[in-house]
């Protein structure tokens, strides 16, 4: 009888669009490069595994790739080919994995150092990695063995960008460096073949949107793996933010629109060439760089891309020549002429998915309120406020929206899906790098699908933690959703509406994309929890822990680490004491405004400890701490005066005083 209502529920996941899902281009047994297919969908027609037996789905075996290491920077995404998986780890190694006994096939260790991947290329029987020092390396797919290794100088970092292999050619990314680029590459040699600057210099299409020679420190890396359309001719790569002399956050020494910084480019599959381009951000002094991988798809005769990310707005272009069938309008924004702002930015008439300006929400009311909430005594603005030396808090924030997690298409819903976040950042030239994230506010997310056809909204789900950091999406042709969380729990959604329907506890953070694939005509699902510290530092739980699912697998659950910490920590390690200084660094003899301004910034008291807060006579400001978000004081203090507060329950009480943020931890007598 169970069998039979299996069968019942699997016809009942037929695809929709079966003539779309029989396209050879499709993963289905193999799932051969990060994004899945060139055009990035991120999505599988393999359908066994459906809403009827999801929680069946159990594990079928873990591999510790580095030997149970419990430390790095994991981001690398697995690919599945002829039924052997291919990962990095956060050492850079490369190993190769059995997929239906998860026994370790080969490995290659890396010989350069540490390097942060996102996954390699397999084609042409060879895998493709990276090296730190920019190397190039072509690995023999059944071996491991060394094929050849070639060092290419004078472009920016060969390290974080997935390798995309295509006929006979690889394109990669640069990152990292003053001046990022696109690069293509003759697989059988490692010869380059052809590159495009992300900041275009002097003399260049596009070097006129650089104020002098400002493009040469320009920045605009492609941080994520490109798109492909083999038919058009074309390859689709975005860059990043715009970089000033001092700081991302500074423009007040490259005026101009700032080409291709914060665009997506379409070139020339064959030569390089330049073909269209669209800039999501002109002149960006925000470190908004909407760099995820672009995703291609075809919505009845319109050929589409789907571009955007930190904004919390979806770009739809149309890929052949970049024109917005759905509408995008240049609108004014608030000006800095000292930061040489341009007059407008580009929004899509439908609007975003997340919203563009904090909420001032009153302190006392409920925690933690809504998730734009406000972290109190800064300045606020929509979207795109300019800042000079006041920091101006904007969201979804540099670190919100959608960063560079993988996005899904799938052809059976017709709908795109994101995790994304929020992480409200302040913006200004008192920040040496790319904005303040506030210590003590609320760093979620959640999850939304969008339909392309309209750019509108279907539904969207909140989640506890951000997901705007690897942590990628796969859709199933039987209509599944798959994600990791920060805390590593795996997750199923439905894809039409997003309910839950299954989890399991990985062990590691996920800042990957799951996968599926099929062995012996069976099919497995597969994701690497191991974790990496954006947005969460070192509390997001690190493993090296390679899994694969299957229906009645018998491998069972990780034990669930410690969770992320959800609130933008202080800096500094708790102090016992009973008293804070305002407005000084380590009890320092001179003012300042720095974030950790308050001695210390973690107070450790037992409850029913009295606090003293001190300005002291020698500064000059009058300086607040305000505790958010309950509200339980509110001091505003003249040099030379003081202030106290009785703690009387347990618990983390974050206060401020706009920019220097403390928090006192107040623990059981």
């Amino acid at each position: 009888m169970l069998r039979r209502r299996e069968l019942l529920m699997a016809a009942a996941a037929a695809p929709v669009l079966a003539h779309l899902d029989a396209s050879p281009d499709l993963p289905g047994r193999d799932f051969p490069k990060v994004g899945g297919d060139l055009a990035n969908q991120n999505h599988s027609t393999l359908r066994d595994i459906h809403r009827g037996n999801v929680r069946r789905l159990k594990g079928a075996w873990v591999n510790h790739i580095e030997g149970g290491a419990m430390a790095g920077n994991s981001q690398s995404t697995t690919v599945a080919v002829g039924g052997v998986l291919y990962i990095e780890s956060a050492l850079g190694n490369v190993t190769a994995v059995d997929g239906r006994t998860g026994q370790t096939k080969w490995k290659y260790l890396q010989t350069r150092g540490p390097v942060t991947r996102r996954g390699v290329a397999v084609g042409a029987g060879k895998v493709y990695t990276c090296g730190n020092d920019n190397w190039l390396i072509a690995l023999d797919q059944a071996t491991g063995q060394v094929v050849w290794e070639r060092q290419h100088l004078g472009h920016g970092n060969l390290e974080k960008v997935a390798v995309v292999y295509h006929d006979g050619r690889l394109h990669v990314g640069t990152n990292d460096g003053p001046r990022g680029a696109a690069l293509c590459f003759d697989a059988e040699t490692g010869d380059k073949l052809w590159h495009f600057w992300g900041a275009a210099g002097p003399g260049e299409f596009g070097g006129d949107t650089w104020e002098g020679q400002s493009a040469l420190q320009g920045g605009a890396t492609p941080w994520m793996h490109c798109a492909i359309d083999p038919k058009l001719g074309l390859v689709y790569w975005t860059f990043g933010n715009a970089r000033g002399s001092r700081s991302s956050q500074d423009g007040s020494e490259r005026g101009g629109m700032n080409l291709f910084a914060n665009s997506i480019v379409a070139l020339d599959l064959a030569t390089g060439a330049y073909r269209w381009h669209f800039q999501s951000i002109h002149h960006d002094i925000w470190d908004m760089d909407n760099v995820m991988a672009p995703v291609l798809c075809d919505i009845g005769r319109r050929k589409l891309v789907i571009y955007g990310s930190k904004t919390g707005m979806y770009y739809i272009l149309n890929r052949v020549d970049g024109t917005a069938p759905l509408g995008i309008d240049e609108r004014p924004v608030p000006q800095e002429p000292r930061q040489k702002t341009w007059p407008t930015q580009p929004f899509p008439r439908q609007g975003g998915w997340t919203e563009q300006i904090p909420v001032l929400q009153p302190l006392g009311t409920a925690i933690p309120g809504d998730p734009n909430r406000a972290v109190p005594n800064f300045t606020i603005g929509p979207l795109y406020t300019p800042h000079w030396d006041e920091p101006i808090l904007t969201i979804p924030g540099h670190g919100g929206g959608a960063d560079w997690n993988h996005q899904s298409f799938s052809r059976r819903t017709g709908l795109v899906y994101t995790g994304f976040g929020y992480v409200a950042a302040a913006h200004s030239l008192t920040e040496s790098s790319n904005g303040l994230r506030p210590p003590g506010e609320y760093m979620t997310g959640g999850i939304v699908a969008v339909d392309p056809s309209t750019n509108r909204v279907r539904w969207k789900k909140r989640l506890p933690y951000s997901m705007a950091h690897g942590n990628g999406i796969l859709t199933t042709g039987s209509d599944l959703l798959f994600v990791g969380q920060p805390d590593g729990n795996l997750l199923c959604l439905d894809a039409r509406n997003g309910r839950e329907l299954w989890r399991w506890q990985t062990g590691a953070s996920v800042s990957s994309s799951p996968i599926a694939y099929e062995v012996d005509g069976e099919q497995y699902l597969a994701v690497y929890a191991g974790g990496t510290g954006i947005p969460y530092g070192d509390s997001a739980p690190r493993g090296d822990h390679l899994w694969a699912f299957k229906l009645d697998g018998t491998q069972p659950p990780a034990a669930a680490p410690a969770p992320p910490v959800v609130r933008r920590p202080v800096s500094g390690p708790p102090v016992e004491g009973d008293t804070i200084v305002m407005g000084r660094v380590n009890g320092g003899s001179v003012e300042s405004d720095a974030v950790n301004a308050f001695t210390p910034t973690h107070l450790r008291v037992p409850a029913g400890t009295t606090v003293t807060f001190v300005n002291p006579a020698g500064n000059v400001k009058t300086r607040k701490a305000t505790q958010f978000f309950e509200g339980l004081f509110d001091f505003t203090l003249k040099p030379g005066e003081s202030a106290t507060f009785t703690f009387t329950e347990p618990g983390e009480y974050f206060y401020n005083g706009g920019r220097p943020a403390g928090k006192v931890e107040v623990y059981p007598r």
